[in-house]
């Protein structure tokens, strides 16, 4: 059933003299009220140099061969993601940078519903209190991302959040929460806390995830949808059928989350220093790798402090916080020296990491004490 006035009128900008004055002029002799609660205008779409479309220049494009070529979902990416107060551009180049980025979002939900194929919400979820600090610091990235969105589209402003997702799904997920999540997921033992908490809050970001982009993504979410798992409570039948998400209910200060931030800043320079390290032949993979932080003052205490928990977050074997300045790579972060060189200990065939408790276990002798503990069924 239509209602009046009209939620929303939406029209190029040359309607302020058209369309939205006449209307408006008409409802309000007539009724004393405008004839609708709010108004959006766009520019117009040109091509990829700025220059009007038009069939003579024989620069048109017909949205039907985008669908064809690229998909519906591209198509809808590029207008989410253009801000269309102003002329929108479109060119091949154009939609195949927005391939990427819809590849990078598509791999994050793929990398997710990977690790989640034995995992029952109802019945294999852990409390947020049985969770490691990471996994709570990716949730509050994830309630930071449904405000971001509900924001943006509750004011027609979906490029924010075309951005907004664009940016959890590359930098905090699969640049990092993901990425260090691996040894959890590959080897702490299936059905141990650790592993089932990692699980659990990859559930709850891909079930926050796939329902934030369902408005712009309609069929990847739809597909993401059929085949992850869900709590008993969902509608399993389609995305669309279910609420849009709810912030998850933990309650993290600013120095927490501060804490993180920074830890991840310092995993920037680690990984440069990595790469560095690489080139010069001096390890292979990270594991390879014992990190020596170099640090200066404050930023001293705050390393040590946390130093016990950086070795899996910079996913080597091991990392040592020492006073004092290093030169041989360059940081970013001010105070900070990063050296790179061979850990102790043997190569565990298992995890890779490099330990001095290889050996330690007479019934694995190439395992690591954690791997071993595994193996042997403990949790």
């Amino acid at each position: 059933n239509l209602t009046w006035p009209a939620d929303l009128y939406l029209e190029g900008g040359d309607q302020y003299r058209g369309w939205f004055q006449s209307s408006l002029l008409t409802s309000v002799a007539w009724k004393g009220v405008a004839p609708y609660k709010a108004v959006v205008t766009h520019g117009w779409v040109v091509d990829g140099k700025g220059e009007k479309m038009s069939k003579s220049l024989g620069n048109g494009i017909v949205p039907q061969e985008i669908v064809d070529k690229y998909g519906a979902d591209i198509l809808r990416l590029w207008v989410a993601s253009s801000d269309y107060h102003c002329d929108v551009r479109i060119s091949d180049d154009i939609l195949k940078q927005m391939g990427e980025s819809y590849r990078k979002i598509r791999n994050t939900a793929r990398y997710i519903l990977g690790n989640l194929s034995d995992f029952v919400p109802d019945k294999d979820s852990v409390d947020f209190a049985d969770m490691q600090e990471l996994d709570l610091w990716a949730l509050d990235k994830l309630n930071r991302l449904i405000k971001t969105c509900f924001d943006a589209y509750d004011s027609f402003e979906f490029y924010q959040a075309y951005h907004a997702i664009n940016r959890f799904c590359v930098t905090d997920m699969s640049n990092f929460y993901l990425d260090v999540l691996k040894d959890r997921l590959y080897c702490d033992a299936a059905d141990g806390k650790s592993r089932r908490a990692a699980q659990t809050a990859m559930f709850i970001i891909l079930d926050a995830l796939v329902r934030l982009i369902a408005p712009i993504l309609a069929f990847t979410s739809d597909e993401i949808w059929r085949f992850m798992p869900h709590r008993s409570t969902d509608d399993t039948r389609a995305v669309m059928l279910n609420d849009m998400p709810k912030p998850v209910e933990i309650s993290l200060d600013d120095e927490f989350v501060a804490r993180w931030d920074r830890i991840g800043s310092i995993k920037e320079d680690v990984q440069k220093a990595l790469e560095i390290a690489r080139k010069n032949k001096t390890i292979g993979k990270s594991l390879e790798a014992a990190v020596t932080l170099h640090c200066k003052g404050e930023l001293y205490d705050f390393a040590k402090s946390v130093e016990d928990s950086l070795a899996p977050v910079f996913i080597v074997s091991a990392v040592n916080v020492v006073e004092g300045e290093c030169d041989e790579n360059p940081c970013q972060m001010e105070g900070l020296g990063v050296s790179i060189s061979r850990p102790e200990g043997e190569k565990c065939e298992r995890c890779w990491t490099y330990s001095d408790t290889v050996g330690s276990c007479d019934e694995h002798p190439t395992l690591c004490a954690r791997c071993a503990e595994v193996v042997k069924g403990g949790k």
